[in-house]
């Protein structure tokens, strides 16, 4: 929230100003000061402003890798023990309320959210009380319902009840004064905004990475089914399905690579970039690039050209309860998990050397977001351009397949469709040998044992985990019912904001 705290650091000082002026004939801008009466003056300012508001989606990757290592698809890994500790406690459910990680997502998320109410508070008028109407206003506005519901989400999947605040940004005025809102309330305002969204936004749109009607009602849906209105979740996954607008690919390891970003497939992306040739280590507001890329990647891997891999640092490693899961003949074991020395045996031209994860070895990588060659710039580790794949199309077809099975009025039809559809994909099959045709509880279960398969390393796991209420079995011996659903709420907000804390922390 720094970019915000400064600017209300200025309206108090066009506060005291203005109380002064009884006495002393002063103009801020005398002095070459930003005042709020200079903000959003035209179209182009209100793009601006939009554009700042997807930014904060960059900062929050940490999300990704924690819904796998926090399930049983992955291990922190590292150098040791105390390498990555945020990220090591969230895998031994050892988390505490002092965790960097952790509040950085809290951070992030309500500078996204901050950023959406500044706008939102002046769409009808600027700060200056004079209204700026210009073409596509209203879809640029779905766009920013779309993310104060994404980064509302991002936080509530997180951490349950969580501070909801929409008609204006907070400002150091609101210290002290937050509480937490029901979820069922912060998941309410999330189908408002989304429904808002859906109400003005175009099915295209003509920059790759903004968001669509589609990316809205998929988002809608997924909300539909964290709150188990399933009836409303087919309904409107539905409407994704039935716009023809997306196909899964035939090639499963095509989607990963950078030629696979925006693709047929990809209903919503988290756009990265890397011109800026650094990464903000020290700065409260990030810099540009993937961070999450660098941390699964081989750790000191090298080899003769053509080997595509660059070094990381061994973090994030998916498990071999993972590996064991796919059935010979499904392609998507080879994309998502890579199997280093088998790699090295099958590839002996490369003569590749690199050096086995010194904590937590499983001998596996997460294959879909390697760091690759050529994708970064500048400080080489630490800004790849690789974008999240958040709602794929596949992703789409099995939410409905389950909204379908657990309807009040079941569609088993339907749900073998849409789940057999992803199927024929995985074990590139035109035919039914790999078609399920179960019905009830068992179709159920085999919709989520497919989620898990096609997802891993997306970051899905531990949430489909928890809200579909499998986690405490899954993760026998870890996770306690009552208390791992959600994560602690930040020490920091405890203490500045008194804000109470979540049960066994």
């Amino acid at each position: 929230m720094k970019k915000y705290l400064k600017m209300v650091s200025v309206f108090s000082l066009i506060t005291i100003t203005t109380a002064c002026q009884k006495f002393v004939d002063y103009n801020p801008h005398d002095s070459y000061q930003v005042t709020a009466l200079d903000y959003l003056q035209t179209e182009s300012d209100y793009r601006t402003m939009e554009v700042s508001a997807y930014t904060p989606l960059q900062w929050i990757n940490q999300v990704v890798p924690i819904g796998d290592i926090a399930s049983d698809n992955a291990v922190t890994g590292g150098e040791s023990a105390s390498d990555v500790l945020d990220l090591q406690q969230i895998d031994d459910y050892t988390t505490n309320p002092v965790n960097g990680t952790l509040a950085g997502i809290w951070q992030y998320a309500y500078e996204g959210i901050n950023r959406a109410n500044y706008l939102t508070q002046y769409k009808a008028t600027n700060p200056a009380g004079t209204a700026v109407n210009f073409a596509g206003k209203d879809a640029m506005y779905g766009e920013v319902y779309f993310l104060r519901a994404y980064y509302y989400f991002t936080l509530v999947k997180m951490f349950g009840d969580v501070p909801l605040f929409i008609d204006k940004r907070l400002d150091p005025s609101s210290s002290g004064k937050l509480t937490r809102a029901a979820k069922s309330a912060v998941y309410a305002q999330i189908e408002a905004d989304l429904n808002n969204a859906i109400s003005v936004l175009p099915t295209v749109q003509l920059q790759q990475g903004r968001i669509t009607k589609y990316a809205a009602q998929a988002l809608l849906g997924k909300i539909y089914l964290y709150e188990k209105k399933y009836d409303q979740a087919a309904t409107m996954l539905q409407n994704v399905i039935n716009a023809n607008a997306f196909v899964l690919v035939s090639d499963f390891a095509s989607i990963f690579l950078a030629t696979g970003e925006n693709g047929p497939e990809s209903v919503f992306e988290i756009q990265y970039t890397n011109t800026s040739p650094y990464y903000q280590w020290s700065n409260v507001l990030q810099g540009q690039g993937n961070y999450a890329v660098q941390q699964c990647g081989v750790r000191n891997i090298n080899g003769n050209s053509p080997m595509p891999y660059a070094a990381g640092w061994s973090t994030n490693l998916p498990t071999q309860n993972l590996a064991a899961a796919y059935s010979a003949g499904d392609q998507r074991k080879a994309v998502t998990v890579l199997d280093i020395e088998a790699y090295k045996a099958a590839n002996p031209s490369y003569n590749i050397s690199y050096q086995l994860a010194p904590y937590k070895n499983t001998g596996l990588y997460n294959q879909k977001y390697l760091p690759r060659k050529g994708e970064t710039s500048g400080q080489q580790e630490l800004n790849y351009l690789n974008n999240f794949r958040t709602i794929r199309y596949a992703d789409v077809l099995l939410m409905a397949a389950e909204a379908y099975n657990k309807s009040s009025s079941p569609n088993d039809t339907k749900a073998q469709q849409y789940l057999n559809q992803v199927r024929r994909r995985a074990f590139q099959v035109s035919d039914a040998s790999h078609d399920v045709t179960s019905t009830g509880t068992t179709l159920y279960a085999a919709i989520l044992i497919e989620r898990r398969l096609e997802l891993a390393m997306e970051g899905e796991r531990f949430f489909d985990l928890v809200r579909t209420g499998q986690a405490a079995t899954v993760l026998a011996g870890t996770f306690k019912a009552g208390k791992n659903e959600v994560f602690p709420i930040p020490q920091q907000e405890i203490a500045i904001s008194g804000l109470t804390q979540n049960p066994g922390y």
